[in-house]
């Protein structure tokens, strides 16, 4: 489970395995590009406070002067637009609630484990986003009849030779009424970490779909071939083995979310007196809302309804609660699983892929009833390493120590993401690469 505030403090160094927080009690996965976490009790709210709100971005956060700033709209159109915020504003408003979630959300429970960022449960918030239907611009624009998906582009600029972010959707998504491009987050202009001036809002797809800041849209009559279409952000479109690899090729672009429940209340290792305890979290999905939460006390032997909280949105979680007698002092292991209106369920055994995308395997909270249980003794906490000068060199001129830090990797592994980097334009001496991965393998390899 995430670290309590007493244990962490704002913004320590960074040491294995530690995470950091920031003002707002986010957790730090990185200082530099943004990457911010919402801790789990975060879930207590059903409109997330924007700055509780996860923060995702690829590279540094753009600063977008307003008064020069224009949405161009081109492509396949008839009338190319180009829109400042205020001429968009003439568009009829639309407003909704919908969850937001990172596509890497748990990846850190995957095993083996994956590259990237080690989400837990809190890269996901809940808002209420205000704007104008994209398909509104679209019709303004006159797309034409062999229109197939739209491309979007924003202020953010690559880091070295890595691809731009440029995200693509099919026309029947952007044309949907509930797609919209926001320019508000809970009744405020967007932050510039949350995409000021302009988002786009993908209701129940994943949050690469959400590009921010967005500067461009281009219709387009064939699919988009860039880096984070055919290469990233994709999905196998079988089962995979644990460990196994799959070419691109064979796998498809991420798009909706899957059903997904957190407890939130008791936590895990937590010690309760016997009675009645009130078991009680969340639940969202994709583009279908949450029909029921079930939740066992047993190791999921048996199950039961949770009863559902009145707040409700089509796009936005759900809150869910049950009551347990607590029964025999014990250790026990609750779960809880959620299924969507469309009859889909979390699954009890994760699902592997590559990427760590989409995790929504049943959550697991073991508590103790009577007896505290003492805890294992803590291991001494590392200092942190000393990263060597070419590594320094070759690394931290883009991203901090943290971002390298959250890594638990296999040798293969760190290959890759080191060869990735070189080819993004990181400035590595052929005769440095082997000592970097073999640093890299010893401070920061595999979990035990």
């Amino acid at each position: 489970m995430l670290p309590s505030r007493r244990r962490v403090l704002h913004l320590v160094p960074l040491a294995a395995g530690i995470l950091r927080l920031r003002a707002a009690d986010m957790i730090v996965r990185s200082v530099r590009p943004e990457d911010f976490e919402m801790p789990l009790d975060g879930f207590n709210t059903w409109i997330t406070p924007t700055e509780r709100f996860f923060v995702r971005t690829h590279v540094y956060t753009p600063k977008v002067d307003l008064a020069r700033w224009q949405l161009r709209v081109e492509g396949k159109v008839a009338q190319p637009l180009s829109l400042s915020l205020a001429a968009l504003r003439e568009f009829p408003r639309a407003e909704l609630v919908s969850v937001l979630e990172c596509a890497g959300n748990g990846r850190a429970f995957y095993r083996p484990t994956v590259a990237g960022l080690q989400w837990e449960y809190g890269s996901v918030g809940n808002a209420r986003w205000t704007g104008v239907r994209l398909a509104d611009v679209l019709k303004k624009a006159g797309y034409q009849e062999n229109a197939r998906e739209v491309l979007f582009n924003g202020a953010d600029v690559p880091i070295g030779t890595m691809p731009d972010f440029v995200r693509a959707i099919p026309l029947p998504k952007a044309m949907h009424p509930d797609t919209l491009l926001a320019f508000e987050m809970n009744g405020q202009p967007l932050t510039p970490s949350h995409g000021f001036p302009l988002r786009v809002v993908a209701p129940g797809w994943a949050g690469d779909n959400w590009v921010k800041w967005l500067t461009t849209i281009e219709v387009r009559d064939q699919e988009f071939d860039g880096f984070f279409m055919k290469t990233a952000y994709r999905y196998p479109a079988r089962t995979l083995a644990p460990g196994a690899s799959v070419d691109p090729a064979d796998m498809t672009p991420v798009h909706s979310l899957r059903p997904k429940s957190v407890i939130v209340s008791p936590i895990d290792g937590e010690t309760l007196a016997p009675g009645a305890v009130k078991i009680r979290g969340a639940a969202w999905a994709g583009e279908y809302g949450i029909s029921s939460v079930e939740v066992s006390a047993d190791s999921g032997r048996n199950w039961r309804t949770a009863r559902m909280g009145p707040d409700r949105a089509k796009y936005g979680w759900r809150f869910w609660e049950t009551e347990w007698s607590g029964g025999r002092a014990g250790s026990y292991v609750l779960m809880s699983r959620a299924t969507d209106d469309a009859g889909e369920t979390q699954p009890l055994i994760e699902e592997w892929n590559p990427s760590g995308y989409l995790w929504n395997t049943v959550p697991q909270v073991r508590v103790e009833v009577g007896t505290a249980v003492a805890p294992p003794r803590a291991e001494p906490i590392p200092a942190p390493p000393s990263f060597p000068p070419q590594l320094k060199d070759a690394c931290l001129g883009c991203h901090g120590e943290d971002m390298i830090g959250g890594q638990k990797l296999t040798r293969p592994q760190w290959e890759r993401e080191v060869d990735k980097m070189i080819r993004w334009g990181a400035p590595v001496k052929r005769e440095d690469r082997d000592g970097i991965i073999e640093f890299l393998l010893s401070h920061f390899g595999p979990r035990r």
